[in-house]
């Protein structure tokens, strides 16, 4: 009974694996719900219906059954890699991070659970790579919101409400301080919609004249009246809800005017007007990044540089956007750029693209690592210490030991990457070792830096008869014999390829037929006629033999095979 239940449900296991590849999610979760019945200690069957069921955008339903296929079969990868998908569809990414590493710990190299790893991974963007918080308090740009907006901008100039925001930030669900009307603001802007302040506060009129209007601050009642009437003894103070609005508009026209100026090149106008906005308004990184830009254009780069660390100094005491702080750590690896200091400019442009990724930011990254590594290649070109590698890898080589001369030809290549009889040597090394494709390569790029070096043409063309590859073989010893027509290697290499040619008629042709002796015989008119008689009368050939010039143009055709005597 137990057989005929596991094949009924491995069939219906088929039909939902048929429904999944058609896009039926719901009928795959049904035939796949009613596999399990029949076969309950089934992990695949738990794991196809968690693949299911996340396509359905069933997620919760879709890790249960991940859980169950992780339960049954611990050492099975697929259970983790199922848990890790639905995880990341509920945005739980340091969830699925956990669950992607305990399969990799089960199979290291599974490229499914290394994917998903990585995918978690890239969406860790919270305090020390944790799990970004849905929360309107928990935003990055939550305090760039807060800037923005004129209610509460000015409750930013209060410590008490700063500490609230801060204990917010830490812990999104103590909303303990819902009765404080700054709050319920706060949730409005950073919501993106306007909730008006009520117009009673804890039960007690607002409106009436004994009363002031509630900016962040506890009601005045009647006994108040008087300190609430009085003038402002330091109405520059920002710490004071009164004066707090006009600081800040004051900060902003400031930066508009050193915007102006900047637009100009009136750099030093910019400079002057952008100080100003730091002065009125310093927890505002942005001002401090268009004066670093200004040092920048100035190419005074330290002081460029000190200023945008101090921006994200700032900008991380204020919780500002990340895009901000990314900016300032962009410009500070500009900035080294222009002084030639590549190692540092690639670690703060790093850090750039780790607060938010940019093309611009990334492309630049690949330039100066290809530049540095570039710089690092040609700071370890020693010519004498490339000889001396050589000479080591010849000692091994002559000994037999074939694997340990490569690593010193290898070296000696790194040293001095221009010596054509390098590769050469190596590649006598490949042959040894059997890796013919590796020994065709050294050969090529050994006769592109030294198309004279004959040894270059020599190795390939035994290569090639090593490969089976006859036709080229014989090119490669034509070319060795055109640098040196006495080589007795050349000559038997190319009578050797030639023989192993003649086994293959077509291969024979194939090589002649690219022959330019050849080609011009063939499209000579004279010769074509000569050629077109002869197939009519045999007699003929004998005939044109009596030319010396026809006859030593036919012996080429022969010795090729491109025509026959019958």
């Amino acid at each position: 009974m137990a057989d005929i239940n596991k094949k009924k449900a491995e069939a219906l296991k088929s039909l939902g694996n048929e429904a999944l590849n058609e896009g039926k999610f719901e009928e795959a979760v049904d035939q796949y719900t009613a596999a399990i019945d029949l076969d309950s200690d089934n992990h695949i069957l738990y794991s196809n219906r968690s693949a299911a069921l996340t396509k359905a955008g069933k997620y919760l339903e879709a890790i249960g059954d991940a859980d169950k296929a992780i339960q049954l079969k611990p050492d099975w990868a697929k259970g983790y890699s199922r848990k890790g998908v639905a995880l990341c569809q509920l945005y739980r990414y340091e969830e699925a991070l956990e669950a992607f590493s305990e399969g990799l710990k089960v199979a290291p190299d599974n490229a499914a659970l290394q994917e998903g790893l990585e995918e978690a991974k890239s969406n860790l963007k919270g305090p020390g790579n944790s799990q970004p918080i849905p929360s309107p308090f928990a935003v990055p740009d939550m305090m760039a919101k807060l800037h923005a907006n004129p209610k509460t901008r000015e409750f930013l100039n209060q410590p008490d409400y700063r500490a609230m925001i801060e204990k917010l930030r830490e812990n999104p669900n103590d909303l303990k301080d819902m009765s404080d009307p700054r709050i319920i603001t706060t949730l409005g802007v950073l919501l993106g919609f306007d909730i008006t302040t009520p117009s009673t506060f804890n039960g007690e009129d607002t409106r009436n004249d004994n009363n002031v209007e509630i900016n962040g601050s506890q009601p005045q009642t009647s006994s108040d009246s008087k300190t609430a009437s009085a003038p402002n003894p330091n109405p520059a103070d920002p710490s004071t809800p009164s004066s707090s609005k006009n600081v800040n508009t004051k900060a902003l026209e400031e930066k508009e005017k050193g915007n102006a100026a900047y637009k100009k090149k009136d750099f030093e106008t910019a400079l002057t007007h952008y100080s100003a906005a730091i002065d009125l308004d310093p927890a505002n990184i942005t001002f401090r990044n268009n004066r670093a830009a200004v040092y920048f254009e100035q190419e005074n780069y330290d002081k460029c540089i000190e200023e945008c660390e101090k921006a994200v100094e700032i900008g991380r005491e204020n919780r500002a956007d990340y895009t901000l702080i990314a900016k300032a750590l962009a410009r500070i690896g500009k900035a080294y750029l222009k002084k030639d200091d590549d190692e540092s400019a690639l670690r703060y442009l790093n850090k750039s693209l780790s607060e938010h990724r940019t093309p611009e930011i990334s492309k630049l990254i690949l330039e100066i690592d290809k530049r540095m590594k570039e710089k690092e290649r040609l700071a370890y070109i020693n010519p004498d210490l490339a000889l001396e590698e050589k000479t080591k890898g010849n000692k091994f080589f002559q000994d037999g030991k074939y694997p340990e001369a490569k690593k010193h030809y290898d070296e000696a290549i790194k040293r001095n990457p221009d010596d054509a009889k390098l590769y050469s040597n190596r590649a006598a090394c490949y042959t040894k070792l059997m890796e013919f494709n590796l020994a065709l390569a050294d050969c090529e790029k050994c006769i592109a830096l030294d198309p004279k070096f004959i040894k270059g043409y020599l190795r390939k063309g035994s290569i090639l008869l090593a490969m089976k590859e006859p036709t080229k073989a014989s090119s490669a010893y034509q070319k060795a014999l055109e640098i040196d027509p006495n080589s007795e290697e050349a000559q038997k290499g190319y009578r050797d390829a030639m023989l192993a040619e003649g086994n293959d008629p077509e291969a024979v042709r194939k090589r002649a037929m690219g022959d330019p002796e050849v080609q011009a015989i063939l499209n000579d008119p004279a010769m074509r006629l000569i050629l077109e008689q002869m197939q009519k009368d045999p007699n003929a050939f004998k005939e044109h033999l009596k030319n010396p010039e026809i006859a030593k143009k036919l012996e080429k055709l022969l010795e090729c095979g491109i025509i026959a005597i019958r």
